[in-house]
């Protein structure tokens, strides 16, 4: 799907949107402009973020490890090293990829610190590639995440 979205000369979120279609990625049902923003396949949930400024994002959850019974995790850290081990495995997708050879490695911002427990950063040809283990909220999963982010338009 990357190598799909890759290939759009711009991301727009109605190009995205059709790239899901054309690959019979399922919808989810959650319309913003009337255009859907939440896609499933095979396991894999991805999303399309337009943001105010113009940004466009395609994000992925490869891996989720969802809260227990409780709402929570009983040994959160154990579940952050399983979070990290599956990024590990989930990165060869990437840095053996077609576009591999296209990547240049970005640094990690404070941002980026705050968001993820772990993660690589990437620019591919002018958009960021980020791949990285986060947890938005204590009661939310745990998900190793792949998105792609075209910049606004300065």
């Amino acid at each position: 799907m990357l190598e799909g979205v890759q290939d759009l000369a711009r991301l727009t979120s109605k190009g995205v949107a059709a790239t899901f279609a054309a690959q019979e990625w399922t919808p989810r049902g959650k319309l913003r402009d009337g255009l859907e923003t939440s896609w499933q396949k095979d396991g894999v949930r991805g999303w399309l973020q337009r943001f105010r400024n113009g940004a466009v994002r395609v994000s992925f959850a490869v891996w989720v490890r969802d809260v227990d019974e409780s709402g929570h995790f009983d040994d959160l850290d154990a579940v952050y090293e399983e979070g990290e081990r599956a990024l590990a495995a989930f990165l060869p997708e990437i840095e053996d990829s077609p576009f591999a050879s296209k990547l240049v490695d970005a640094e990690q911002t404070a941002a980026d610190r705050d968001e993820f427990i772990a993660v690589r950063k990437w620019v591919l040809d002018g958009r960021v590639l980020t791949a990285g283990v986060v947890q938005q909220d204590t009661d939310l999963p745990v998900m190793v995440v792949a998105a792609l982010e075209e910049p606004a338009a300065p």
